[in-house]
């Protein structure tokens, strides 16, 4: 006989949610895992003692995990996707007949919430992967990809030329007199300024550009513009910077830098910066904030990976002083060696094909900051050479220009191109990049949905919990895997090998009659 269901929505008296969620499901299994009392502590100061109670500290960053588990980024759409979820519900402990919090309150609450608190909630987060054995320590992958900006190519305008004090003060007197019904019910935009001589400088470069007889792709189109970070903002979202990557169309971005402990791909720290800076120049900053976080779980960092968008004399510098081993591949621009112009260490100077000494005159530095070492030939020695016309045709004499840090630049030079070298370029392409893959694609921040760095910066963090806590839940409690001990393993025959080289005795020279 057919069957037929036949539904009548009734009242049930008696129901439990917690019997509705299976045992194995991830967000029964977060809510016993993840203990977030810590927060009424951190949060109490920024309340005050009268009026209507706020959202629960709790409920709003299980909600901001969920949503970024779920891979939604509006906050509205969020609310709404809760209140169909049993398994959710029941892991922000509402029930049924309970309304959650409005949209609006999620959005005004992580303004109020400092960043200290986001990273606070990261470094529980990551000391549940590091008691569950997850996490190694001694080697870390860092790379860094753009992010989208909640802002528009469209909306940027000219910064205005920096003016002085006085000048400054009698134009805002006399906008303050000005009558108010432009802008009734608006907010008065940002305004940025720029040095008068970089505005300068810019504005000739792009006239350069225009009087160039070789047209640029695209400049023919009527919106075509010529913008920089210098001489251009958007008042919309001031800390978004202009970017660009090969092949692709420049827009508004956000820099984000992450490092990932290479055991089981667990994010040990990731931050947002401006976009027009360079990975360089972010490493010192990253490297620090790891070895803190590893100090205070009890572990070591002995290398860091990184591609050649790292390479910096002063980063080799900086990870040598701490005892760190950088693999990171050498600049293309770098040369280790000069061709013909051999190099002697004890004079500390170089020859010339012709035998001739090219000694060293000074330092100069650059506007980047960067200290190079200048060496100089006699003028006169470069007049009376017949090689002259090949070698320095349009100068007096030869110039070579070193980096002070050629000796960190030369060992690691010999470190990227060793076996060991290789395979630790393998390890951190197998590593981080599936991390950062999965975590913008499938976590959120493929777009950041909020204003300003510190917003970024929050999101980004709310991003990299959600990915650590998933990653707990499925791997955390066993036993350290086969990947920990080959890793392990690979170190310490690096150190053995390191060890050996310098116990090895050297050959004696015997004096013969």
């Amino acid at each position: 006989m057919q069957g037929r269901k036949n539904y009548t929505e009734k009242l049930f008296l008696s129901f439990q949610l917690s019997d509705r969620i299976p045992k194995e499901n991830l967000y029964r299994r977060l809510r016993e895992t993840l203990d977030l009392s810590f927060l009424y502590k951190d949060t109490k100061e920024l309340y005050g003692k009268t009026g209507n109670p706020s959202i629960d500290p709790v409920v709003f960053f299980k909600l901001l995990i969920t949503g970024y588990l779920e891979n939604i980024t509006s906050d509205r759409k969020l609310v709404e996707h809760c209140c169909m979820r049993m398994d959710v519900l029941y892991f922000l402990g509402y029930d049924l007949d309970e309304e959650l919090p409005w949209h609006s309150t999620i959005s005004r609450t992580r303004q109020l919430y400092p960043e200290s608190l986001f990273v606070t909630l990261f470094n529980k987060v990551f000391t549940l992967c590091v008691d569950s054995g997850m996490v190694s320590g001694h080697t870390q992958a860092v790379d860094s990809a753009p992010i989208k900006a909640n802002a528009s190519m469209e909306s940027v305008v000219p910064k205005m030329p920096a003016t002085p004090m006085e000048d400054h003060l009698k134009k805002v007197s006399e906008e303050n007199r000005e009558t108010t019904e432009k802008r009734r019910g608006g907010v008065s935009p940002v305004r940025v300024s720029a040095p008068a001589h970089e505005l300068k400088r810019m504005e000739k470069h792009h006239q350069n550009l225009r009087d160039s007889p070789v047209q640029l792709v695209g400049a023919s189109h009527k919106k075509a513009r010529l913008l920089s970070n210098k001489t251009h903002y958007n008042p919309h979202d001031p800390d978004a910077r202009i970017s660009v990557k090969p092949g692709k169309a420049r827009k508004l971005n956000y820099h984000c830098s992450m490092a990932v402990d290479t055991a089981e791909g667990v994010i040990s720290n990731i931050q947002a910066d401006f976009a027009d800076g360079r990975d360089s120049q972010y490493l010192k900053d990253i490297s620090l904030k790891v070895l803190d976080r590893l100090r205070k779980n009890e572990l070591i960092m002995t290398d860091i990976l990184a591609d050649a968008g790292y390479s910096n004399g002063s980063n080799y510098d900086f990870l040598e002083q701490r005892k760190i081993t950088g693999w990171i591949p050498v600049f293309g621009k770098y040369k280790p060696k000069i061709d013909g112009f051999p190099y002697n260490r004890e004079k500390d100077e170089y020859n010339c094909p012709m035998n001739r000494p090219i000694p060293f005159k000074g330092f100069r530095t650059n506007r980047d900051g960067s200290v190079l070492k200048c060496y100089w030939a006699a003028p006169k020695d470069c007049k009376a050479c017949p090689m002259k016309s090949q070698c320095v045709p349009n100068t007096k004499c030869k110039k070579i220009t070193r980096t002070i840090y050629d000796e960190q630049y030369l060992r690691a030079y010999a470190r990227q191109h060793s076996e060991r070298g290789k395979r630790m370029k393998n390890l951190r392409q197998s590593t981080v990049e599936p991390v950062f893959g999965s975590l913008t694609q499938f976590y959120g921040p493929r777009r950041i949905g909020v204003l300003g760095k510190a917003g970024a910066h929050k999101v980004i963090l709310m991003a990299a919990i959600a990915f650590n806590l998933k990653k707990y839940l499925k791997k955390g409690g066993r036993k350290p895997s086969i990947s920990i001990l080959r890793a392990i393993m690979d170190v310490l025959q690096g150190h053995l090998s390191a060890f050996y080289r310098q116990i090895q005795p050297r050959p004696v020279l015997i004096k013969t009659r």
